[in-house]
Parts: structure tokens; sequence; C-alpha cells
């Protein structure tokens, strides 16, 4: 495969939002068009409200993302993609949620949390194009507030910057999920895909 197809995707989000189940699909879309892919969990806290971060490299052997690198970053949670953006390189994609899910040191009122538009402020100042999408209302829309990740997911594959589209990614739902969430998933990759075409 050439180097064409090359691209360093970071991952970001909380515990229970689905950052690993996404890393994991789009992995396994990758696989399934025969691209060489390679995913990697950096730090993953299983409890609710962790940080977990992972990595998707297409076309290249490393696991590892270091600072400056990720031709996309993809946030569930605007905070968690504030405090990722130095792995993204400059010029580089951004998806994010627009929903907040606060920390326990903020929403105890130890620490502050930047507003919205400061953190979309400092992601323009970084990368090329940059989307912020209401991912759990998107989620809700489809019947599951949890599979906003697959509807950034949506969003993701819409825009044409991987070697495959949305259908990929709704065949590999079809296979690996179980069939009474195969419905509401495809659905919110359909309502992600189609926010971005707007």
């Amino acid at each position: 495969m050439s180097n064409r197809h090359a691209l360093r995707i970071f991952m970001t989000g909380v515990g229970g939002q689905g950052t690993l189940t996404a890393t994991s699909l789009l992995a396994q879309a990758a696989a399934d068009q025969g691209l060489e892919v390679t995913s990697g969990e950096i730090h993953g806290m299983a409890q609710r409200g962790g940080v977990v971060e992972s990595t998707i490299l297409i076309g290249l052997k490393s696991p590892k993302i270091g600072p400056g690198e990720a031709d996309i970053l993809l946030g569930f949670e605007p905070l968690e993609t504030l405090r990722a953006l130095p792995y993204l390189k400059p010029g580089g994609l951004a998806l994010s949620s627009d929903e907040f899910i606060r920390p326990l040191s903020v929403a105890s009122g130890k620490e502050s949390c930047p507003d919205l538009a400061t953190i979309k402020a400092k992601v323009a100042e970084c990368a090329a194009r940059s989307w912020f999408l209401p991912c759990q209302a998107m989620g809700a829309e489809a019947g599951a507030v949890q599979s906003g990740n697959i509807a950034l997911l949506g969003a993701l594959l819409a825009l044409d910057v991987l070697p495959f589209g949305p259908e990929a990614l709704k065949r590999t739902i079809e296979k690996n999920m179980r069939p009474r969430l195969v419905e509401i998933n495809v659905r919110a990759l359909e309502i992600g895909a189609k926010a971005v075409a707007a």
C-alpha cells in the first residue's frame, strides 16, 4: 500500500463514552478494506469519567503518535479535545463533541473549565478544519446517547479523508455488533454523516 493513505488518528474522551469501541470499530473497518492498520490504547480508565486515549494508524507500522503527529484528532468530549490538541499536527483535522462531561475536579469547583468558545478558538489555531457536533444529542436522536461515538465517526467518514467511507463502517457495525444495537448505531452513523454534509 502506498504512503498516500498513511494516516495517524488520535482519539480521546472520558470513560463511558465508547472511545475504545469507536477505536476498535474504525480499525476493524480499515482492516476489512484490506488496509494495513494498527491501533492501540495509550491511556484508558475503565471507570466512568476517567480519561481514555487511543490511536489508529493506517498504512504505518508504529502504534504510537507523538506530539504534533496526528493527522486527525477525534474528541468525544471538548475538554479532552483541548487537552489532546498538542498531538494534532498543524493544519490537521479536528472533530469534537461540543457537549461537556465535566470531570469531578471541575464539578466540585476545585478546577475551572474553559468555555466552548475558548476551546473552539484554540482548536482553530492549530487545525486547518474543525467541527464541533452535539454527539450525545445525535446519539439520543438515533436511539441511545451512547451511540454519539458512532455519530462522530460518521461525521469523520463523510468528510472523505479516509480511504473508505461510511458504508464500510456500516458493514463492520452489522458484522460485529449485537443485532439490537445495529439499527441504532447505523442510524447514528447516518446522522453524524449528514451533520457535516450540510
